[in-house]
């Protein structure tokens, strides 16, 4: 059986109610999960400001350097949503109405509903395809490997399924988590030598405060299944013989 190339990706948040912190950010968590899930690795998340240049480098930087890139937020009615129009700068393509995604638009509201601001959600770069929207009508779009969805984050979720055709992953990525009643400092000699013996896998440390205690939690995470049980194994050894207490969280 022939293994599946390790297939990478970017994610891109775009919006200033981001960086101001009116909004918080809850989307980088749910495609990176869901990408894991289907053997796509996210190696690099950023969030910048509707700004067109910002946006039309980032993009040209991204769709270069990863497998695939996914954009959220900017694809809305409003004046300060210029994702499509910045994405269609940075493919050098027409940015246009697209006649499907008016038609599907113009069918979803009501009449007299569909005004000048709704129609905006309608232009896209030139024969972009349609991500499909089973919450609000609006859809995202793709062109090449980059993939623009919405910022509102159950409207994004919503639409994950309809890209399963669309990505093409590698294996998937597990991961188990091993949560103990300790400090870092108290485990990480004996964490990093686990982490010298097996390269191959992602091992991280991640301290947490549960019922007025401290703890840590390690993750190993790897496509190879087996590797994830010998970290495990490797693990348990040393917190049984620092007699570190294991929790459930």
């Amino acid at each position: 059986m022939t293994k599946k190339a390790k297939i990478n990706a970017s994610i891109l948040i775009i919006g200033n109610e981001i960086l101001s912190g009116r909004t918080q950010d809850t989307n980088t968590s749910t495609l990176a999960t869901w990408l894991n899930s289907i053997g796509v690795k996210v190696e690099e998340t950023r969030t910048i400001p509707d700004v067109e240049k910002k946006i039309v480098d980032t993009v040209n930087h991204f769709r270069s350097s990863y497998d695939y890139v996914f954009t959220t937020g900017g694809i809305g009615p409003t004046h300060d949503d210029i994702t499509a129009q910045s994405i269609s700068k940075a493919f050098g393509i027409e940015y246009e109405i697209h006649k499907k995604a008016f038609k599907i638009l113009k069918d979803y509201y009501k009449p007299g509903e569909f005004n000048e601001g709704r129609q905006k959600m309608a232009w896209m770069p030139e024969n972009a395809n349609l991500i499909l929207n089973p919450t609000s009508g609006a859809p995202g779009f793709n062109v090449e490997n980059v993939f623009s969805l919405p910022g509102v984050p159950s409207i994004l979720k919503s639409m994950l399924g309809g890209l399963k055709n669309s990505i093409v992953g590698g294996e998937p990525i597990k991961s188990l988590t091993i949560s103990l009643r300790t400090v870092e400092s108290e485990i990480a000699k004996s964490l990093n030598q686990v982490q010298i013996d097996n390269q191959d896998v992602e091992i991280g440390s991640y301290p947490f405060f549960q019922a007025g205690k401290l703890g840590v939690s390690i993750v190993i995470r790897s496509e190879d299944k087996n590797k994830i049980k010998v970290c495990n194994s490797q693990i348990l050894k040393f917190v049984k013989e620092k007699k570190i207490e294991v929790v459930d969280r």
